[in-house]
This record gives structure tokens, sequence and C-alpha cells, in this order.
């Protein structure tokens, strides 16, 4: 049997250095575009088949990046995994995808079994308490998404911003009474999106209608304390939350925005479909992504800390003058 074609074959023929060979093969735009043509012709001569993410989860040489979320059915979350994907594909490497459905038993599975495959990972909003994800940071190169522990490095939207954004809008419509529909009681996004609600316009009060699920049934919960608080507006965690919101009001009759405004978190792409459409606080999903790999590209090990992108509100039907 011949022996297998291996990329440093590739890159010996190209005569290209193997990083450059990998990147060209996964038609990184960094790589000129003669050398691209002369990698791959290079590889087509030499019968050169790369399958990656096999080769890495049979060697366990921990190439591949990555990505440990919550609920990829968010859209969200999926922006974060497309930008992710975009950035590591233009290094010539792999993306490694992993849903732990909120559960953080779940969480702390998937993370072991990642461990010999991914030495570099990104986690989005883990639900794993600070002690836990450092012991994963011991083991393999992490960056977080949209949470903070001391000592590693994480990014996030500036969600204490985005939360005062909204609230300057409301009241700026004539809205005196708010109601905060909160996310899950162990977010730590949700933390931060209530930290911004000390920056309420003088004369804006906001109320708390607790914590919920983001989805259908977490929406009738908010929506029905909403109404029964007598608030004129909602602001919603995030978008999830704000259509189940916008679904129970539609079941029952209350017009949005004419009697009701709702305001979503996070512009994800079905906000501007519905009718009415959702005014949403945009946070750059992708950008959070290809910010996390970049910062497990940067050297042996990245500066730990807080990065914050900025984030801007996307005003559209669902906010209005409140009924008089």
């Amino acid at each position: 049997m011949l022996p297998e074609t291996t990329l440093a074959d590739v890159a010996r023929a190209a005569g290209v250095s193997v990083s450059t060979a990998s990147r060209a093969l996964a038609g990184a735009a960094v790589v000129a575009t003669a050398t691209r043509e002369r990698v791959r012709r290079a590889a087509v001569e030499l019968g050169y088949e790369p399958n990656l993410a096999a080769r890495q989860l049979v060697t366990g040489q921990g190439q591949a990046i990555a990505l440990v979320l919550p609920d990829i059915a968010n859209p969200f979350y999926a922006g974060v995994a497309k930008g992710m994907q975009q950035r590591v594909r233009a290094e010539g490497l792999t993306a490694v995808f992993a849903d732990t459905d909120e559960d953080p038993r779940t969480e702390r599975s998937v993370l072991a079994q990642m461990a010999p495959v991914a030495a570099r990972l990104v986690l989005a909003s883990p639900r794993l308490d600070d002690d836990a994800i450092r012991e994963v940071a011991a083991r393999a190169r992490v960056v977080l998404v949209n949470r903070e522990v001391d000592g590693l490095p994480a990014v996030t939207g500036d969600n204490a911003d985005g939360v005062r954004q909204a609230l300057v809008h409301l009241h700026a419509l004539g809205h005196r009474r708010v109601g905060y529909a909160g996310g899950p009681a162990a977010s730590w996004s949700d933390a931060a999106r209530r930290r911004g609600l000390a920056a309420a316009p003088p004369g804006l009060e906001v109320v708390d209608l607790g914590a919920f699920r983001p989805g259908a049934g977490g929406g009738v919960q908010a929506a029905d304390l909403a109404l029964a608080a007598g608030v004129t507006a909602v602001l919603a965690f995030n978008d999830q939350l704000a259509l189940g919101v916008l679904g129970r009001l539609a079941d029952r009759g209350v017009a949005v925005p004419d009697r009701l405004s709702v305001v979503g978190f996070d512009d994800i792409p079905v906000a501007r479909l519905l009718a009415p459409s959702l005014t949403s606080v945009a946070v750059p999903a992708g950008e959070l992504g290809r910010t996390a790999v970049e910062l497990l590209l940067d050297g042996e090990r990245p500066e730990p800390g807080l990065r914050t992108l900025p984030v801007e509100l996307q005003v559209r039907r669902s906010t209005g003058e409140p009924a008089r």
C-alpha cells in the first residue's frame, strides 16, 4: 500500500510552509491568489484529499476550535457560530459545535468529550460556575462569549448600554412606566442587562416583571404580568422572549404598539419580518464569534479581560407613543 499523501507533502511540492498550504486549501484570503493556485495544483497532482475533521478526531492533534453554546436553535447563537466558522476557515482550521440545551450537567459532559479533540474552546453563555470554567481553562485555551470570569479573556456586546438606549427611546415616545421581562435567573447576560436599568431617564419607572425562560412559554407569563402591572411598554431580555410576548398579546387581542409597545434584544433576523416588526437592540453576533477566534489565535495565551462591542437600537413598528 502506498503511503498516504500528507499536507506536508503538498507544502513541499508547492514550495510553501505547511501552515500556508493549509490556509490556501481552505481558501483563506490572506494567501495570495497565485500561491493558492500553486498549492491546489500540487494537491491535485499528489492526490491529496484533506479531511481535517476526521484527521483531528483520529489523531487527537487538537487543531479544531470548538464552540460550545447553550441553544443552537436560538438564532443569536447561530450568528455567533457563523462568524466563528468564517474566521476559523480563513485560518485553515476546523470548527466543531456542541449544543448543551442550557443544562450545566450536559455542558460539563460535552466539555469532557471535547478535550481530546479541541485544545481551543469558545464558550458562549456557559452555565457552569466560575470555578468549573477555570478548571476547563486550566486544560485548554478558552475564550468566553457573553460571560465574564476573572482571569479569562471574554467578549460581549455592551448589554447595559443597549438597555439604556431602549429606555431612552421609550421615554422619548412618552412612556413613563415600562416593564422589564428578564431572562433566566442564572444568566450572566441578564444580570449585565439589568445593570442598564439604573440608567433609566428621570421620570421613567421600570417595573421588574421577573425572570423568564426565553420562548413562547416565558412570553405568555411575561405578557400577562405586564398587562396586570399596567405598564405601557415591555423591554424583553432577548428577541425570543419578545416573540413570545407578541404572540400572547395577539392571542389576547392587545394591539401593538397602540396599547403596549415591545422591545427585544439581539435583533435576530426574524425581528424585522414580524408584523409589526420588532424594535430591538442589535448585538453583532457574528463579530462576537470572529473576535473570540482572533483572541484564541493571539499568541500562546490571549490576554485576560472583557472586550465589549458596541450595540445599536433598531427602531421598528413595535414601539410607539403610549395610549392616552
